[in-house]
């Protein structure tokens, strides 16, 4: 299940260096998460820091991508193996 930033961003620069796995960044009006890259921070943390710190509360689960714990831990798996 990667995670997805809404257009109700503030672009407050919080989610960005909390990310472990580098997938979000600024899009071309808010920030964006790339979902190959996003865990939900399985493998790292307990809970999506993003979503912890995001003080508009606008970090969902992507309908788009949905994806079990196991998925998100193969592909932590294989994105801390490069």
């Amino acid at each position: 299940m990667a995670l997805m930033i809404t257009d109700e961003c503030i672009n407050c620069d919080v989610c960005e260096p909390a990310c472990p796995n580098n997938a979000i960044s600024m899009g071309e009006e808010f920030y964006k998460i790339e979902p190959s890259k996003c865990t939900e921070c399985v493998g790292h943390f307990d809970e999506p820091q993003c979503v912890t710190l995001c003080p508009v509360a606008c970090i969902p689960v992507n309908p788009a991508h949905i994806e079990s714990r196991d998925t998100l831990l193969q592909k932590y798996q294989r994105l801390t193996a490069a």
